[in-house]
């Protein structure tokens, strides 16, 4: 191929942009809108980058062989193939009349020697090394269960590259029992069925990376590990910055290397074009593969060289603890001689406070929140129905600096290679209500297709749903107290209703609150289930429309999810019941 078009094909739009990204981060995770535009960006902007060295290892490959066929057409002649040694070198003529042992002793006669005065300073050397894009590995800080591995799942997923996710708990340094770091190299390999060039450009996460925080750091206080955590990071060092590992395949035993499934054994359809490398051979500049046999890949015994150059690592962490010290340093000096001052009276002990809001967020504090801001937040407008003004909540994560991270325990080589970090806030209760109805992979869709199989259709009313969401929120747990909290819910009829004559069950406020059983209703019973969801829902809108007054103010603040609950009732309306 021509390097001409080369250039041309890589400098055409892209068919994957950031924006779609997000888009496609929006159906699946609720909230969290600047991390998912952070973490779109970074690996689209990865992505670029590895298009760009392989269209360089192309043009490159294509020079080469045109200086090859250059050589060839120049210098046609062959040895003379009946010469021997002893013989004469067969000479050839030129049109001055020279041959080529004259012509070599005349090349041979030293040239003047120039005097001292008319020697010229030697030239700077030529680098001719071109541009190099350097990689960009991405830091996610938030409570549990907000939505950090799966937002680098989904993105791996949608973009077809091989995934792998690996807990940092169980990782120990050389000379402990425990797991290696470079395992996760080993399952990220795994996940692209043993095809080395694929994996050189997957995702590894690296989960819970709060967990090998040194232990020296964190005994005032703060959240550590044994003495083993320093020695994993500067395991990790190599890993990240990029390094040669050698990974002996061995059985994977259905742990870490799920990610990397192909979208149709994943239970998605399968969608070739998404590949941001498609172009490219994926990895492979000259079209062939990189297995080591033509077996079955990943067999006892092989060995395989893996580079980590071009590998995305993805690091998350809840980092419990983090936000005193931010907190520490942003208020330090607000009082004569240096004295630390926290920016609020005293912070929670619990993850969440009686007022229902997580201990990384706080209320208040606008401008010493956006006096330490790293990054730009446009004004919000201040009209208002309301003449009172309400109070903002703001992330303490977002706050974070290299320095907070070192005090916190890790060491400053492992903080200076993740230079992207963005923090997830804690989920309110109307984000939790997003969570059970919105996503694509929502827990109400996934609970009502499960009753579905059985010939039974699960409803809900909006003040069950909302009550299901204020009981999660007081576990700490994030999203993930949402399955808690439905499992016991409908446990009951879960084990009761299959091969029954109940058609129908209905959860209500009063049994969302374990006031009573979920309702059960039988064949022909429809009409009135729908007479007490259309009840309970009059009730609930007159219920909200009385707290809120005029209601402007807390729905355009997102406090009141009137658009989910309307979307239910539509739906609930449409399939006539």
């Amino acid at each position: 191929m021509n390097p001409v078009a080369l250039l041309k094909d890589a400098y055409t739009p892209p068919r994957i942009t950031p924006s779609l990204l997000k888009q496609h981060l929006d159906a699946f995770v609720v909230g969290q809108d600047r991390a998912k535009r952070t973490l779109a960006t970074a690996v689209y902007n990865h992505y670029q980058r590895i298009q760009e060295l392989q269209r360089r290892d192309q043009e490159e490959e294509e020079l080469l062989a045109q200086e090859e066929r250059r050589r060839i057409a120049i210098h046609p002649r062959h040895p003379v193939e009946d010469e021997y040694p002893g013989q004469p070198q067969t000479t050839t003529l030129r049109g001055d009349g020279w041959n080529a042992g004259d012509q070599q002793s005349h090349q041979q006669q030293p040239p003047p020697r120039p005097s001292r005065a008319a020697q010229q300073p030697p030239p700077p050397l030529y680098d001719p090394t071109p541009l190099t894009l350097s990689k960009s590995n991405i830091l996610l800080l938030g409570p549990s269960g907000v939505g950090k591995t799966l937002m680098a799942q989904t993105l791996a997923r949608v973009l077809e590259v091989p995934f792998s996710m690996s807990d940092c708990t169980p990782f120990t340094q050389a000379g402990y029992i425990g797991e290696d770091a470079e395992v996760c190299v080993q399952r990220l390999l795994a996940a692209a069925n043993y095809d080395v060039a694929r994996a050189e450009r997957g995702i590894i996460c690296l989960d819970e990376i709060d967990k090998i925080a040194a232990a020296s750091k964190s005994a005032g206080g703060y959240v550590g590990r044994d003495v083993g955590g320093e020695g994993v990071q500067q395991a990790l060092l190599k890993l990240v910055e990029g390094t040669t590992v050698q990974v002996q395949a061995k059985p994977e035993r259905g742990s870490g290397g799920g990610g990397g499934r192909s979208p149709s054994q994943q239970g998605y359809p399968p969608s070739p074009t998404n590949s941001p490398l498609s172009s490219g051979n994926m990895g492979h500049p000259s079209g062939q593969q990189s297995s080591p046999s033509a077996g079955a890949p990943g067999q006892k015994g092989e060995v395989y060289n893996v580079k980590t150059d071009n590998i995305l690592f993805i690091c998350a962490g809840a980092f419990n603890g983090l936000h005193k010290v931010i907190l520490d340093r942003i208020s330090k000096g607000s009082i004569g001689f240096g004295a630390t001052v926290r920016a609020i009276p005293g912070t929670p002990s619990s993850p969440t406070s009686s007022s229902g809001m997580h201990e990384t967020l706080i209320e208040g504090e606008d401008d010493l929140f956006e006096m330490h801001l790293p990054f730009y937040t446009p004004p919000e407008s201040a009209s208002t129905t309301s003449g009172q003004k309400e109070k903002k909540k703001h992330n303490t994560l977002d706050l974070v600096q290299p320095q907070d991270l070192q005090k916190y325990g890790l060491i400053p080589e492992l903080v200076g290679r993740l230079p992207i970090s963005c923090a997830l806030s804690s989920l309110s209760i109307p984000a939790l209500v997003q969570v059970l109805t919105e996503p694509r992979n929502s827990l109400l869709k996934q609970y009502e297709h499960l009753f579905h199989l059985s010939s039974i259709e699960l409803r809900f009313t909006s003040a069950a749903l909302w009550a299901v969401a204020e009981r999660a929120s007081k576990m700490g747990t994030g999203a993930r107290g949402l399955r808690t909290v439905m499992e016991g819910l409908l446990a009951d009829s879960m084990f009761e209703c299959p091969g029954s004559g109940v058609r129908h069950v209905l959860v209500n406020e009063e049994v969302a609150k374990r006031k009573g059983g979920a309702v059960w209703f039988y064949k022909g019973q429809g009409g009135q289930m729908r007479g007490m969801i259309e009840e309970e829902e009059v009730a609930w809108e007159e219920k909200k429309r009385l707290e809120r007054g005029d209601g402007a103010g807390e729905e355009k603040a997102g406090l009141i999810p009137s658009r989910t609950f309307e979307e239910y009732r539509e739906k609930v309306g449409a399939a006539g019941f």
